[in-house]
């Protein structure tokens, strides 16, 4: 079992900075890949970035390539997602989950454990 929770999410004005965090337990968080996703109302959810268990590799959907930053502390068990420049087109509830594989990928069903979520809203 695996309990992954998100925090940090608010109401922010466009341009403005958030981080999120998600707090793992459970698990050997160390050995697992992390990824970030978000669902805006009435769409699907959509990737936004994962990093490798060891922090090496991170990736991004291009949409917001440049202007988030994932980044993890082991000792923590935390990943983090730092979110720059936000648009109100960031306006989402963000997810954060367990990769089922050591290169995450970019499909929820590439996850197998997901948080509760963390509503994130950019006024314009």
């Amino acid at each position: 079992q695996v309990q992954l929770v998100e925090s940090g999410g608010g109401l922010v004005q466009a341009g403005g900075s958030l981080r999120l965090s998600c707090a793992a337990s459970g698990r050997t968080f160390s050995t697992v890949a992390m990824g970030w996703f978000r669902q805006a109302p009435g769409k699907e959810r959509d990737f936004v970035g994962a990093i490798t268990w060891n922090g090496f590799s991170t990736y991004y959907a291009d949409s917001v390539k440049g202007r988030f930053t994932i980044s993890r502390d082991n000792a923590k068990n935390t990943v983090y997602l730092q979110m720059n420049s936000l648009k109100p087109e960031d306006t989402a509830i963000y997810y954060c989950a367990t990769s089922k594989w050591g290169i995450p990928g970019t499909a929820p069903y590439d996850y197998d454990y997901w948080g509760q979520g963390t509503q994130v809203t950019v006024s314009s």
